[in-house]
């Protein structure tokens, strides 16, 4: 299976417990779940985990939003995305660059916490679910 996060996804499982950590710890385990992000993706999440509103929970982890990039590359591979994103899919255009990457990675799911992403529930086939729909459907065989 092949999968895309959304950052809020990651940043979830990250610096909290819960069903996004939990994800995360299932895709290391299990070698027939691909995980993919792009460039862009990459560069919100160093950039929300330097924020200063998240410092508190980025000491309490242990780890410097470096270090915890590098956890996430760790697993997550790097795909090239189309330098201009067509504004097609979501009410926000940020959302149209995880869509962006899931197309471009050829995913099963999109995996979101937002709302927005999430009432659209699948876009050319790529479905889109939650965290805990996520584990579900990665628990099956």
């Amino acid at each position: 299976m092949r999968l895309v996060l959304d950052t809020n996804i990651v940043v979830s499982a990250l610096l909290w417990k819960g069903s996004p950590h939990a994800l995360l710890a299932k895709v290391r385990e299990r070698p027939a779940v691909t995980l993919y992000t792009s460039a862009r993706l990459l560069a919100e999440l160093a950039d929300i985990l330097s924020r200063e509103k998240l410092a508190t929970l980025v000491r309490a982890s242990g780890r410097t939003p470096d270090a915890l990039m590098q956890t996430y590359l760790n697993v997550a591979r790097i795909i090239a995305t189309p330098q201009v994103v067509p504004r097609v899919v979501a009410r926000d255009p940020d959302d149209d660059h995880v869509v962006a990457c899931a197309l471009a990675a050829q995913t099963d799911l999109i995996v979101s916490g937002d709302g927005d992403l999430l009432e659209l529930k699948a876009h050319r086939g790529i479905r889109i679910v939650s965290a805990v729909e996520a584990l579900r459907l990665i628990g099956q065989p």
